[in-house]
């Protein structure tokens, strides 16, 4: 009877979903953009994995590497011509990973290096930013999931001669920049 109990209590939790610990997971970014106007063209693309592992019950470490792509034009020829890597490291704190309902609290930084193919030069950068989000979970293995950043700073500097430095920071939620994705638990 105690090990039917167990099996059923397991059983029921993979059914709901949630976390725990050992668990892995995999989310990511994918950006495709074509702007048109007149003779005014612009595309953007790109593509950043980011795996997740959970070291304990309620805290997931985890990293991500990105490529991005940027192209402008208008009637006299290429105005911007950028691509460049990211490569980003995060932890999470989770407030209720076993549930089907998951709310997380996440820390994470971000170097990346965008070269210039127009001008040659390269723009090195790096962030840090706090944010919250929460998981659904749809299924044992599938789970929607919402964020945004509370707290950020950023700051990027191109490699020539006289550059200076571009700092950014930024406190509180825009809740119109909330992000969207699904995250594959395995």
């Amino acid at each position: 009877l105690l090990a039917f109990g167990f099996a059923n209590a397991q059983e029921e939790k993979s059914a709901n979903g949630g976390f725990s610990k050992g668990d892995a997971f995999v989310s990511g970014a994918f950006t495709l953009s074509s702007t048109s106007m007149d003779k005014d063209k612009s595309s953007s693309f790109e593509i950043a994995p980011q795996v997740g592992y959970f070291v304990t019950e309620n805290i997931a470490i985890g990293g991500k590497l990105g490529y991005m792509s940027e192209k402008e034009e208008d009637a006299t020829g290429d105005t911007v011509d950028m691509s460049g890597l990211s490569l980003g490291a995060f932890g999470r704190y989770y407030f209720t990973p076993a549930n089907q309902f998951s709310l997380f609290g996440q820390l994470g930084f971000d170097y990346a290096s965008m070269e210039n193919k127009l001008d040659d030069y390269k723009v090195n950068g790096f962030g840090a930013g706090l944010g919250f989000g929460m998981n659904y979970f749809v299924s044992s293995n599938f789970s929607l999931e919402a964020a945004v950043g509370v707290l950020g700073f950023a700051s990027a500097k191109a490699d020539y001669d006289g550059a200076e430095a571009v700092n950014t920071f930024e406190l509180g939620g825009d809740w119109r920049a909330v992000s969207f994705g699904v995250n594959y638990k395995f």
